[in-house]
């Protein structure tokens, strides 16, 4: 059910619509497209923008998890209004559970090349609503797809030495590390203990951050293990045993919630596996075990877990830690010369 406006705020959202169409089409939609996003706390989120018959369809990153379709999407007297549906368990006057929905509404105004955002969701006691401001830049246009066969690689950069983490450090230097090296392997022990609340351990980055760039890498993922390498900081290439599994958006070698492997291409848990990967002008390709899986697509925007949302700037390699044990060895990049 959409939010009503008053008068005031109907005013300003059409001074805004006004003010970023200046003399285009009234027909002409200026949300559409892709946005990146700063949340509320100042996490990574992104946003899309189509039609499709005559429809508006919106896609949203919230933070962490995956890309989700929004439950709606429309034009309400010049602002952008996004509904999305949140599914909980209350317990009824009898104690027996039920399964109630709140419905968050998302409000976007133009401002300038970027959005101003405001999500509205109903407390889950029903006492009040949950309110908070955001912002929202239009996504940098898609360069084409480059050419490999002309780029030129660097020399190779040895990101772990095999003997400590220098040259490493925890994102949250306040979470509790499992990380250290042993055997030349980059280890991440990572054990839970039964009945006992969840135990989140540190995501692992480098001190050094890179633009475009080659990266090979042997992993080892554990039984039900998962892992992810961040490139830029912004961009998972998911790490999972996925094994007799059939290609998937959240399987092994995949970038998290945005491309599906070509191919299955993993090993079973427990043996090394070989990944080489290419971020080249926002495209990527993904070779494993020697499979090209991912041939040079175009990367939309960030994934969950993104350090922040701008996908122009440099940033760092990061290893996922806070989901399960795993082992990394030989991380090898070579940085494209200009």
């Amino acid at each position: 059910m959409l939010m009503r406006f008053d008068r005031t705020r109907t005013i300003i959202c059409l001074l805004a619509l006004a003010a970023a169409l200046g003399t285009a089409s009234a027909a002409s939609n200026p949300f559409l497209g892709s946005w990146d996003l700063t949340i509320p706390g100042g996490g990574a989120g992104w946003l899309g923008v189509e039609e499709a018959d005559g429809q508006l369809k919106a896609s949203l990153l919230w933070g962490g998890g995956s890309v989700v379709p929004l439950d709606s999407a429309k034009v309400v007297d010049g602002c952008l209004v996004l509904t999305r549906k949140h599914s909980f368990e209350r317990k009824d006057t009898k104690g027996k559970s039920v399964k109630r929905t709140r419905i968050e509404t998302i409000t976007a105004t133009i401002d300038g090349d970027g959005l101003k955002l405001t999500t509205e969701t109903p407390r889950a006691n029903g006492q009040g609503v949950d309110k908070a401001d955001f912002t929202g830049r239009r996504g940098v246009p898609m360069p084409p797809a480059p050419d490999l066969s002309r780029v030129k690689f660097g020399k190779p950069i040895r990101l772990f030495n095999g003997q400590n983490l220098d040259g490493w450090r925890l994102i949250d230097p306040h979470a509790p590390s499992g990380w250290r090296a042993k055997d030349g392997v980059l280890v991440n022990d990572a054990p839970q203990e039964e009945g006992k609340p969840r135990k989140h351990y540190g995501n692992l980055r480098t001190e050094r951050e890179f633009e475009d760039f080659n990266l090979t890498l042997e992993v080892r993922v554990p039984k039900n293990g998962n892992s992810g390498v961040y490139l830029r900081g912004i961009y998972e290439v998911q790490v999972a045993d996925s094994y007799g599994k059939p290609p998937s958006m959240h399987g092994m070698g995949a970038i998290y919630s945005r491309i599906q492997p070509a191919v299955s291409a993993e090993k079973p848990a427990g043996e090394w596996q070989k990944l080489d990967i290419t971020l080249v002008d926002r495209h990527v390709t993904v070779i494993l075990n020697g499979q090209t899986i991912i041939d040079n697509q175009p990367l939309l925007g960030c994934t969950g877990g993104a350090l922040w949302s701008d996908v122009t700037r440099p940033g760092p390699i990061y290893l996922q830690g806070d989901h399960t044990s795993i082992e990394y060895r030989n991380l090898v990049l070579r940085p494209v010369v200009k």
